[in-house]
């Protein structure tokens, strides 16, 4: 009787939480092992992201330093690439405000070793961006980038 009464208890608290409510977790994107958590795990990254920014000067159909700009990504695209294996470079332009921004994304393993290298070719590439006339407010920015 008692081991009858102690299976029968095991088996209704199991078939109990069946019932329960769980926590809910709403991001549901296959993350790596090494996913850092946000928003009390709403969401989390395994991308990081290096920006590089401008403003440029004229209308973007014709404008001179946005064609420089250009130029200047195209020699040193092939360098931004080595940062990883898997990176993802991305251009953005917008002919409103006349921004300019370049983003390289990593996986969250790559981004240590690539911010130790000062995000090679970084320092070089900005030197020159500086140097084009038109040119100004040069900027970057480390911020995660998830595809979602």
């Amino acid at each position: 009787m008692k081991t009858s009464l102690i299976a029968t208890l095991t088996l209704l608290s199991h078939t109990a939480t069946a019932f329960a409510p769980q926590a809910r977790n709403t991001f549901t994107r296959a993350m790596s092992a090494n996913a850092v958590p946000l928003a009390n795990g709403a969401m989390s990254f395994d991308r990081v992201c290096r920006e590089w920014r401008c403003k440029y000067e004229g209308d973007k159909a014709t404008s001179e330093s946005l064609e420089a700009i250009a130029k200047l990504v195209e020699e040193y695209l092939p360098e931004v690439k080595k940062a990883s294996k898997d990176v993802k470079v991305n251009r953005l332009v917008c002919g409103g405000c006349l921004d300019f921004k370049l983003m390289t994304t990593v996986p969250l393993d790559d981004f240590g070793p690539w911010e130790a290298s000062g995000f090679a070719p970084e320092a070089e590439f900005l030197e020159k961006l500086k140097a084009i006339d038109g040119v100004s407010q040069v900027e970057t920015q480390t911020i995660t980038n998830m595809e979602i």
